[in-house]
């Protein structure tokens, strides 16, 4: 005689609902498990730029925005004949005569203050690592009492942080970020 198996039922909603959170739940873990294992990556130090205008007013902006027109090649050709940090640091202290005088010439009778020395910079996230509010290896252009905005970093981003490259004079599309994981998941309800 034949004994009698018993038929599988396929599962319900929920278990499939239970199965992915853990699933999500496994990648989670791994992931935060390799996060802590690996640390953060040793980058070399970089030397910063930052210039602070007088004040936020137009005026006082817009000078700012003179002396760094006139300053940005001069700093990109200094760091692209460099191939080491050391070579960055020579080529930077060689012209920084010449970025002083602009930033007097450009100023329009405003004190100026030119010095390499460690300043304070914010927290900033670059890729899955934060590099964490300190005093950086700095070039601080300060023009009469400094109490402006800083963006020296937001206009040369590739001066302060040159592990990104960034082409302000052209749009380079956005890619749209998804997540296969999201995309799997639509996918079982659909």
């Amino acid at each position: 005689m034949l004994q009698d198996y018993e038929i599988q039922k396929q599962p319900n909603w929920t278990n499939r609902i239970v199965a992915v959170v853990e699933f999500i739940l496994v990648l989670f873990v791994i992931q935060s498990a390799l996060l802590l294992f690996m640390g953060p990556e040793e980058q070399p130090e970089e030397i910063r730029f930052r210039i602070l205008a007088h004040s936020n007013s137009p005026a006082d902006q817009k000078i700012k925005h003179s002396i760094q027109q006139e300053i940005e090649p001069l700093i990109y050709k200094a760091i692209g004949q460099a191939e080491t940090t050391a070579e960055i640091a020579a080529n930077l202290q060689a012209i920084e005569s010449v970025i002083y005088d602009i930033a007097v010439s450009k100023a329009e009778g405003k004190e100026i203050s030119f010095e390499r020395k460690a300043a304070l910079f914010p927290p900033k996230r670059s890729g899955m690592f934060v590099t964490p509010q300190a005093a950086y290896d700095a070039y601080v252009l300060t023009i009469g009492s400094g109490r402006g905005d800083n963006w020296w970093c937001g206009l040369f981003p590739r001066v302060c942080f040159p592990d990104k490259e960034v082409d302000n004079n052209e749009e380079q599309e956005q890619e749209k970020v998804t997540f296969f994981i999201w995309e799997w998941i639509k996918s079982l309800f659909d």
